[in-house]
């Protein structure tokens, strides 16, 4: 790979490197991207008469949680069975050796600490995840799955309140961990932004809160981003930029 051993050794010298994640991170394990070739919604963008950004709208699905719920069934739950593919492996290795301050993704699939992270932001949360919208207490998939295969709204087990997907669906605002985000992006001397078109705001501006500040960023997708000119580089093979990165780790 041109060049690599340069900004290999500019991502191991950081400091403080952090790692932004999107849905091309999990395409190695199988599961689709939204607006790629193959993707979401390039398989179809309606699912019994409803559009999927519509179904993945919270004044649809809060309205009709029957429905979400069976759509989740059959077009999104299935990414809870995936494995972790090199580039999650990667991101564990990096924070083993204690070279990464925090692991940030877009993804709600939990691949990353189903493949050791520790330190992971799920900026749009999980759907591992599951929250009581009456008392707050979370609930994980595994304990609602039956209830949800057999075509039942889930509830909560101590309050008995409606159980959602603890996921940012569209219309709703981040949580909490975009504030850290910003903060610790403004602080980064690295960033290295992996699988994301950095079109999704205000996840996508991130990374430049680093470069404003003097930070590097090293961007790794397959299709150009809007922020490539702020880049030291951009990569476009994930697997093989994964894969030369962590034989320097190993």
């Amino acid at each position: 790979m041109v060049d690599f051993d340069e900004y290999a050794d500019k991502i191991l010298s950081a400091k403080r490197l952090v790692v932004l994640t999107g849905a091309g991170a999990s395409t190695l394990s199988g599961i689709p991207d939204f607006r790629g070739a193959n993707g979401f919604y390039a398989t179809g963008d309606t699912w019994r008469g409803h559009s999927k950004e519509e179904l993945l709208d919270i004044d649809f699905a809060s309205a009709n949680w029957d429905v979400f719920y069976k759509f989740a069934r059959e077009e999104l739950y299935t990414m809870l069975q995936k494995e972790p593919c090199i580039v999650h492996n990667l991101c564990a290795l990096l924070e083993e050796k204690g070279h990464l301050r925090t692991l940030y993704t877009q993804n709600i699939d939990s691949l990353h600490f189903k493949a050791g992270n520790k330190n992971v932001v799920e900026l749009h949360g999980s759907l591992d995840r599951h929250v009581c919208t009456r008392c707050g207490e979370y609930h994980s998939y595994s304990e609602i799955a039956n209830v949800i295969d057999s075509g039942e709204l889930p509830h909560c087990k101590l309050c008995g309140g409606f159980v959602r997907p603890d996921v940012v669906f569209y219309g709703e605002g981040l949580g909490p961990g975009l504030l850290q985000a910003e903060k610790e992006f403004t602080e980064a001397d690295m960033v290295l932004v992996m699988g994301t078109s950095l079109t999704v705001h205000p996840v996508a501006s991130l990374p430049l809160l680093s470069y404003r500040n003097n930070g590097d960023i090293i961007i790794v997708n397959a299709q150009p981003t809007p922020y490539d000119r702020y880049a030291l580089k951009r990569f476009s093979d994930l697997g093989e930029f994964c894969s030369q990165l962590q034989l320097r780790l190993i």
